[in-house]
């Protein structure tokens, strides 16, 4: 049986137009990870203000509690150090 690869989701707000923030974040991870994940979701929200992004369960940013949205680089280090932690990122590693 196949190894199921993560899910990983970004749940942005719709009333603060952040779609092609979160777009533009899933096209860097998918580049960067390509095939080791499963899935990458895009899920609108009209709660206000909201902008999270979780692999499976687990969440890596929450845009109050982590202070903004994350870098690319930021962003790229906490899916590797879940997914593969001694994976190198090259040149986002420096």
């Amino acid at each position: 049986m196949p190894t199921q690869h993560p899910r990983l989701t970004i749940r942005y707000c719709v009333r603060c137009n952040w779609l092609l923030r979160a777009a533009w974040m899933a096209q860097e991870l998918l580049s960067t990870f390509g095939d080791t994940l499963g899935e990458v979701a895009l899920i609108p929200d009209s709660s206000g203000g909201r902008f999270e992004i979780t692999l499976d369960d687990r969440l890596l940013w929450e845009r109050t509690r982590d202070g903004g949205f994350p870098g690319p680089k930021d962003l790229k280090q906490r899916v590797r150090d879940v997914l593969d932690p001694e994976r190198s990122l090259g040149h986002t590693d420096r």
